[in-house]
């Protein structure tokens, strides 16, 4: 059995005997060395790790320990997170990649959960939006000619491609969900402060997130599960209970990304004609996030680079050496000024919130490009959807519900609290029974 299968079923295979830790970690390693000269998905698979992690499990398991429903589930890692033994390398050529003599919490609860750590994988340089010429973007499953996304690409490709059944990656105004919308998977971005980030090198303190990358959304709530370190016991949520508030203002207005719009209209409907309430909500201080989040990020992203830039500025990538000098022109009271907008959007979004079960439009207003596009807060720009859930710490989540232009579609949904937030995606993820992103697993819908 490959790693194509869900979770669930990968975890029944073990405790039944038709498969272990170890065959499912060997088929990974050899999808891996046929995929990645195409994907670059992967700055390190790890190999010898994976499989002594996995021999281990097989091991337990046999024995009759059951850590539960991780244990001996390869997951793969963003590669800027810490993994005991592994190499950091953060898509960058700045420093030499460094080996990691500890983990970081969130790798820490996986591995007490049983979770195999498989791979670091790709991401654009220091999760800043910008891919090193020298290690160059990830590529998409379903056209390689396109990007994954960023700047959890690698790991969003994993997922898509059948490696692993989930990842890990982080979100600062939109990188899990962006690349999980561009490659056709569930990507969450859970609540602020929710998911440690000890040795998890930083973007912004203020707006970054860890969370997970899967296939399904009840396989998502697992890996979420144990990076919080409690678990998420999804509920069904009725169609006749579901209340969407529409957001038409993150809906594409480029004439030439019309078709996702057209997308989700279609989806819209046909949640509507199963019984789902929809009300198109207009929330006007949404028009000031983005704008306020670079005003966060960039000078904070300045602050935590300031050493490494003093040291080899010619080590960044061009794109991401002009971002971090523009951080540095930030005044001080331009910088206060986007955390007072940062209180009144989270209020705005709150009084939103109150009326609706979740908050929802394209997670992306355009399918994935052949590039991924630099950071900008305007007009039909990549984190049009995205940034304000970072803004104000909302959990936020892309599901995937459909194809343009013969490419995926994302739906973002946003709500006030993770677990009703997850329950209420699960049971849309069924009502849409759509594809779940695996390019060769053959699964049709939701295997919840």
């Amino acid at each position: 059995m490959s790693a194509q299968g869900d979770i669930a079923q990968l975890a029944a295979a073990y405790r039944s005997g038709t498969s272990t830790p170890r065959d499912v970690v060997e088929a990974a390693l050899e999808r891996i060395a046929e995929r990645n000269p195409v994907l670059n998905a992967f700055a390190d698979p790890m190999a010898d790790q994976a499989r002594a992690a996995a021999d281990a499990a097989t091991t337990e398991l046999r024995a009759g320990i059951d850590r539960g429903p991780l244990h001996g589930i390869p997951i793969s890692v963003k590669d800027l997170i810490e993994v005991r033994g592994a190499l950091t390398g953060y898509g960058s050529r700045v420093i030499e990649p460094a080996m990691a003599d500890s983990d970081a919490l969130l790798i820490a609860r996986l591995r007490a959960a049983g979770a195999v750590i498989l791979g670091k994988t790709q991401l654009l340089e220091y999760a800043y939006g910008i891919a090193h010429p020298e290690i160059g973007q990830t590529n998409n499953p379903h056209d390689p000619s396109r990007t994954a996304g960023g700047s959890s690409g690698g790991s969003a490709a994993a997922v898509a491609d059948g490696i692993v059944p989930a990842a890990i990656g982080t979100d600062t105004g939109g990188s899990i969900r962006i690349p999980a919308a561009y490659c056709g998977i569930v990507g969450v971005k859970p609540s602020y402060g929710l998911v440690p980030l000890d040795v998890v090198f930083p973007l912004s303190w203020t707006l970054d997130h860890a969370g997970p990358l899967a296939r399904t959304v009840g396989d998502a709530a697992l890996v979420l599960g144990a990076l919080a370190g409690h678990v998420f016991a999804l509920s069904e949520v009725p169609a006749n209970r579901i209340r969407l508030g529409v957001l038409r203002q993150h809906f594409p207005r480029d004439a030439g990304n019309l078709d996702v719009g057209t997308c989700m209209d279609d989806v819209l409907k046909r949640l509507q004609r199963a019984g789902v309430d929809l009300v198109e909500v207009h929330i006007p201080e949404l028009g000031e996030a983005n704008a306020a989040l670079l005003d966060i990020l960039l000078p904070e992203a300045s602050v935590i680079h300031r050493d490494l830039y003093s040291k080899n500025p010619g080590g960044y990538a061009a794109g991401t050496r002009r971002q971090i000098e523009a951080g540095f022109d930030i005044s001080a009271t331009t910088y206060v000024e986007a955390r007072r907008t940062q209180s009144r959007v989270r209020a705005a979004v709150d009084a939103a919130l109150a009326g609706v079960n979740a908050l929802v439009s394209p997670a992306v207003p355009f399918v994935a490009p052949h590039e991924d596009p630099e950071i900008a807060d305007g007009g039909d720009s990549e984190m049009l959807a995205s940034g304000f859930a970072n803004l104000t710490g909302h959990p936020s989540l892309s599901l995937p519900v459909g194809r343009a232009s013969r490419l995926p579609v994302g739906l973002q949904m946003t709500g006030s609290d993770d677990l009703r937030l997850l329950s209420l995606a699960a049971s849309i993820e069924v009502l849409i029974a759509q594809p779940v992103g695996s390019l060769d697993s053959g699964l049709t819908g939701s295997t919840r």
